[in-house]
């Protein structure tokens, strides 16, 4: 399976569809990260903080595979000069029907987060990663691409998904029981059976990837990163968020 391919279909299906990630913000929104009230989120629940972000007025921001029109328009409301980037062109559209509707300066780039060749070096100051990197099955790439558009001592703000949701029984942990099945790292392709990964695909939804904290954590300080900050969000609708934090959030700077 292709599973860029896979995934951009089945993200522009969740678009049509109306997953909660794909409804662009209100303009209310946007007016109000103009006055400079606003905040945004890397994880389902918890606001990053904004002693995270560096001075946003004129900042060559990344949103990296963001789309959705959330928040992209509102770093761009804010001041930043944003690009934001992913793989679903229906999620891009999302980002233009804001900045269309609202007067807001924003570009949409499609592609791979794997490959920002798009770019040339050490283009961008700030690099906003939401939750996204469960959508491909190796994040190294994502990482080194990452500090290659960054430039020296340039922000990246990246959530991603605790493994051990990704550890139990799927179908099971919904209804409150906890029965250990996977190994870490985790693949929708290789880790279910044929007729559980059809109860995905037959509805388009994304197939995920379960990584480790060496690739998560490890993979950014190989990539040249230095760590400056972390979080945990318990998240939302997860059994599992009632005895641990199913997301977590860093802050590298680029050394």
């Amino acid at each position: 399976m292709d599973i860029r391919n896979y995934n951009r279909a089945a993200w522009d299906h969740q678009v049509a569809t109306g997953n909660r990630w794909t409804v662009p913000v209100g303009p209310e929104v946007i007016a109000a990260a103009r006055r400079g009230e606003w905040s945004i989120v890397l994880t389902p629940t918890k606001p990053v903080p904004r002693g995270w972000f560096p001075p946003l007025k004129g900042l060559d921001v990344l949103c990296l595979a963001s789309g959705g029109g959330q928040q992209g328009p509102i770093l761009a409301a804010a001041g930043a000069n944003v690009t934001v980037f992913d793989n679903s062109p229906a999620q891009l559209a999302r980002d233009q029907e804001v900045a269309t509707r609202d007067g807001l300066a924003l570009t949409t780039v499609e592609g791979d987060m794997r490959d920002l060749s798009a770019f040339p070096d050490a283009t961008f100051g700030l690099i906003f990663h939401a939750c996204s990197n469960g959508f491909v099955p190796d994040i190294r790439p994502v990482w080194r691409e990452a500090a290659r558009v960054l430039r020296p001592g340039g922000v990246l703000l990246a959530g991603f998904v605790n493994p051990v949701l990704c550890l139990f029984d799927d179908a099971k942990m919904q209804t409150g029981e906890f029965v250990v099945r996977h190994r870490i790292p985790y693949s929708d392709l290789t880790s279910i059976t044929d007729e559980e990964r059809r109860r995905y695909t037959d509805n388009n939804e994304p197939l995920c990837f379960g990584h480790t904290l060496a690739d998560q954590i490890g993979g950014q300080l190989e990539a040249g990163f230095l760590l400056a900050g972390f979080y945990e969000d318990g998240g939302e609708g997860w059994k599992l968020s009632e005895y641990i934090s199913c997301f977590a959030a860093t802050r590298a700077i680029r050394a």
